[in-house]
């Protein structure tokens, strides 16, 4: 695993990460697993700039940022094309800057003697053996958004730095600052489209260098990427094209491949083993994630695709991903919820009737589910949330079926003990009561914490992608300036039941990047059939990884019998509650490479002295 970690205090440490680097001019930080290439730093008598990761400023860049250190202009940092972690060092003063969508994570914990941190919360709970936070871990089954229980990690007494925030480390110890504005300014949407355009395009281009690029090409997210690296370098498009999907994707691949200049295509045939929950009877198959990791439930399906990449390019390169192109470029209907409680009756009215067209239902009932979310904020929600976990399970309905909410009850919560409810139920109360800064709209939290879980999933990815394959993903709709652009645009907009991603049709109707066949498409590809054939398919292995065995059920997090119930749901084809049971096998498994695993973080400061 690729990780970055510092100490600041008074002694220098006894250890260092195992087989790590020095980064230059910054003597007790270091990189474990990074490239050469992708660990650069810049100083002075008295500061010092570094970057790990993938960042498009060059070292003149990095050069002429240095003031900007020492003024302490923490954000003006963080806009440089690529997703990267910033240590910054002045005087006496050290910032940790991770990104916007958690590909960098920071985390730290205290003592007396000074403060450490790293990219890796396993790290720093290996210092000491720190244990498993089981309230953490319920909250991320149960809820689902990383920023509820902010400042915990899945692990107890190691801290997380939220979105949005840094971590500030001087004389005075170690805090937690905010550097990115809760929401942003409103721009409409044919007034930032070019803003989009460019940043997508400048995300793209910091990735290109001399090694081999490939690309996802399937959605209108990943085509536009494809797109974009194919003006510049010769792309090997992928498209994942089994039969059991039924979609359109395969079609649309190869219809911009025969129109696009430098896009090679090649499809991927499913197999009776590219299903969801392949594998999972041989854990150490699977590489070690920070965290629980979605791909985990994908992995067949996601080494089938980079196989063909491998098989079709000269060496390992640059795969890109239309990652969180959903959750920037679109919204779902729950920004209703804001539009009522701002009294914009009118415009509600408009856009449920056109969200209701598209579903087949009624406006009535599209109201009906956004309304409740408009007369609460988000302490409201986390203290009826809390409320509802002190009462009795409910029965399963499909999640879509339930009312919007800042923060929805998933169906994995119904799936604990009544203790472990009640542990969650206490900590919420408790992080109603000390919320601070929340956001104004419902839409502004949501998409933060979908980009929050997208981009924790997306590094777990790239764990898959470099330990199978050497393969380097890049997500540039994860970048922090691709965000900022995107979000800059009202959710009404972007989500608006007219057309599909608006945002993205406007920012490149008149640019010779996309056909105009693909800007037309409204169609979108899904994987329910691979979903359901890998339940079928792996249910005794599921039943055993979540039975009498489970780490989950020894924490109370899980119990057998809905579990079973799940299964046998899918085994008849009926409805189930997938998300849920995505999230909790891949905390299963996640819980056991934890216990499992062998590795050492650290080794004695002395056993190693080489630098970068």
């Amino acid at each position: 695993m690729r990780w970055s970690a510092g100490w600041y205090g008074g002694a220098k440490p006894g250890r260092r990460p195992a087989d790590s680097q020095t980064v230059p001019g910054l003597e007790t930080t270091w990189t474990s697993q990074w490239p050469q290439a992708r660990v650069r730093s810049v100083h002075d008598d008295r500061t010092t700039l570094a970057v790990v990761g993938q960042c498009g400023a060059d070292d003149d860049h990095l050069r002429d940022a240095l003031p900007l250190v020492r003024a302490e202009k923490w954000r003006a940092l963080t806009r440089w094309p690529g997703s990267h972690l910033l240590i910054a060092h002045s005087g006496r003063t050290t910032a940790v800057i991770g990104d916007l969508a958690g590909q960098h994570p920071v985390y730290y914990r205290t003592d007396a003697t000074g403060t450490w941190w790293a990219t890796a919360a396993s790290a720093l709970a290996a210092l000491d053996g720190a244990p498993v936070d089981a309230t953490a871990l319920a909250a991320h089954l149960a809820l689902g958004q990383p920023d509820v229980l902010a400042a915990r990690s899945l692990f107890r007494d190691v801290h997380r730095v939220p979105g949005g925030h840094l971590l500030l480390l001087g004389p005075d110890g170690a805090r937690v600052e905010r550097y990115e504005p809760v929401s942003y300014r409103p721009v409409p949407l044919r007034e930032q489209a070019a803003v989009v355009r460019a940043a997508l395009a400048e995300a793209v281009a910091a990735r290109l260098d001399d090694r081999p690029v490939s690309a996802d090409l399937a959605g209108l997210d990943s085509t536009t990427l494809a797109c974009l690296a194919a003006q510049q370098a010769p792309v090997t498009a992928v498209t994942f094209a089994d039969e059991r999907l039924r979609d359109d994707d395969l079609v649309f691949a190869a219809l911009t491949a025969a129109a696009v200049p430098g896009i090679t295509h090649h499809a991927v045939p499913g197999t009776p083993d590219t299903v969801y929950y392949a594998g999972l009877d041989d854990l150490s198959a699977l590489p070690v994630t920070d965290a629980p990791n979605a791909y985990t439930v994908t992995a067949s399906i996601k080494q089938a695709v980079l196989d063909t990449v491998a098989a079709n390019t000269p060496s390992a390169g640059v795969h890109f991903t239309g990652a969180a192109g959903d959750a920037v470029l679109s919204s779902s209907s729950a920004y209703l919820s804001d539009l009522l409680r701002e009294r914009q009756h009118q415009r509600a009215w408009r856009h449920a009737f056109g969200h209701a067209r598209l579903r087949h239902t009624s406006v009535f009932t599209v109201l009906a589910r956004t309304r409740p979310a408009s007369r609460t904020d988000l302490a409201g929600t986390w203290w009826q949330t809390a409320a509802e976990l002190r009462r009795p399970v409910r029965e399963w309905i499909p999640q879509a079926q339930r009312p919007a909410a800042w923060t929805p009850l998933l169906a994995s919560a119904d799936w604990m003990t009544q203790g472990a409810r009640l542990m969650l139920s206490a900590a919420l109360d408790e992080a109603a009561g000390a919320l601070t800064q929340a956001p104004a709209r419902l839409a502004d939290w949501t998409v933060r914490q979908d980009l929050a879980r997208v981009g924790a999933d997306t590094a777990g990815w790239q764990a898959l992608a470099l330990a199978g394959h050497g393969t380097e993903l890049a997500a540039p709709f994860l970048d922090n300036e691709v965000i900022r652009a995107c979000l800059a645009v009202p959710a009404d907009e972007r989500g608006a039941p007219g057309s599909y991603k608006p945002l993205l049709t406007s920012a490149f109707a008149r640019s010779d990047v996309l056909p105009p066949f693909v800007l037309n498409r409204t169609t979108k590809g899904g994987f329910n059939a691979l979903s359901y054939a890998g339940l079928r398919q792996a249910a005794p292995v599921l039943r055993d990884l979540l039975g009498p065995s489970s780490q989950l059920a020894a924490l109370g997090l899980v119990t057998q019998e809905p579990i079973a119930d799940t299964l046998a749901r899918a085994a008849a084809g009926q409805s189930t509650a997938q998300g849920a049971l995505h999230l909790v096998v891949a905390a299963e498994v996640w819980l056991r490479q934890h216990t499992a695993t062998t590795a050492s973080w650290w080794e004695e400061a002395h056993a190693h002295v080489a630098s970068v």
